[in-house]
């Protein structure tokens, strides 16, 4: 609930408001008592002036003071006690300062002097009314701003806490294996410390990115891919499939690498020989649909309960960019583990 109303607007409204106030009394005063012009101007010109300034006084006070229900009788006495101080003041400048010889008007202002009061008071109450309906609005629209900005910074922190808790255990895992082929195969221990380098240089690239295209998602995944292949070796085959109507669809930047993480480590870790991890990826009902497909054995792994931190945090990190909690999931086919992800695309 956002209130933006210009000054301006306002002052034009309450203006033409009281204007047209004033033009109405005097119309009844001349056409009901038979007042001249002139005295039946100065009447409601002056009554008026008075209420509004009241009115005005009324609307400062809460401007700093926001009654609640408990202390709501302060405002009915602040609002009688200036209709009072109105209705005194009209009759003292209007008996004293204006047609004080006119003696049908003045009969008629002692007798108007109660009736006065209780318009006045009428009158002040509304603005009051208005004025602490309008003040409240004003404070929850920045109260709800306030809390929209705090969840805002919050979703950022946590989003980018995910993001960099990824990072150093794969990095742990891709030193282990520098340490290890650095004796037996230096030429493979330094092409993945270059391999490394280009990927990291990658990622810290792309931390300012909240979204990117499938293309630099994937071209990015093929970095970590290769890192991988020269840890494992001929073991480790990919495959990546993607329909035509995917070129263009966005998704959350490094969402892949620890989706793919996983399938190798139960593809790799729980079975023998060679295995394909196959990444498809398709757009459908106005979605970027993307699966990755990775071998188990059912005897030695338990993908039931292993999503793991790696899948557990691209959960997280797609419920909080899309309030969705079925973005993400996992399923058995026989001897295939598969993990479905679903991006919803702008319209």
């Amino acid at each position: 609930m956002h209130v933006t109303v210009s000054v301006k607007k306002v002052f034009m409204v309450v203006s033409t408001w009281w204007s047209m106030l004033a033009l109405f009394e005097t119309y009844a005063l001349v056409s009901t008592f038979g007042f001249a012009w002139n005295v039946a101007l100065a009447d409601a010109v002056n009554f008026n002036l008075l209420v509004a300034t009241a009115g005005f006084i009324m609307f400062n006070s809460l401007k700093f003071y926001q009654a609640g229900p408990k202390t709501a009788i302060y405002l009915v006495i602040w609002s009688i006690a200036l209709a009072s101080l109105c209705a005194v003041l009209h009759r003292y400048l209007m008996s004293s300062y204006f047609f004080h010889d006119n003696i049908p008007y003045q009969e008629y202002l002692a007798g108007s002097h109660v009736i006065r009061g209780l318009f006045a008071w009428l009158m002040i109450a509304l603005i009051g009314m208005q004025s602490w309906i309008w003040f409240y609005m004003q404070e929850q629209s920045a109260n709800e701003k306030r809390e929209q900005e705090t969840l805002k910074f919050s979703r950022e922190a946590e989003l980018a806490s995910l993001r960099q808790q990824l990072q150093p255990h794969f990095l742990f895992n891709s030193l282990n294996s520098i340490s290890a082929l650095a004796g037996s195969k230096p030429e493979q221990a330094r092409l993945m410390i270059q391999q490394l380098s280009d990927f990291l240089r990658g990622t810290i690239k792309k931390d300012d990115l909240q979204f990117v295209t499938l293309d630099e998602e994937l071209n990015h995944l093929q970095l970590y891919l290769e890192i991988e292949k020269v840890r494992f070796g001929h073991r480790l085959k990919t495959e990546i499939v993607r329909d035509e109507e995917t070129a263009g669809l966005t998704l959350p930047s490094l969402l892949l690498q620890p989706v793919v993480e996983n399938a190798i480590k139960f593809g790799l870790y729980d079975t023998v020989g060679e295995i394909t991890i196959r990444i498809e990826a398709q757009a459908a009902d106005k979605q970027l649909v993307i699966t990755v497909e990775n071998p188990f054995d059912p005897e030695t792994s338990r993908p039931r309960q292993g999503t793991g931190f790696g899948l557990n945090s691209v959960q997280r990190r797609l419920y909080l960019l899309y309030a969705r909690q079925d973005l993400l999931s996992t399923k058995m086919t026989g001897p295939l583990f598969k993990t479905e992800i679903k991006i919803p695309q702008p319209a």
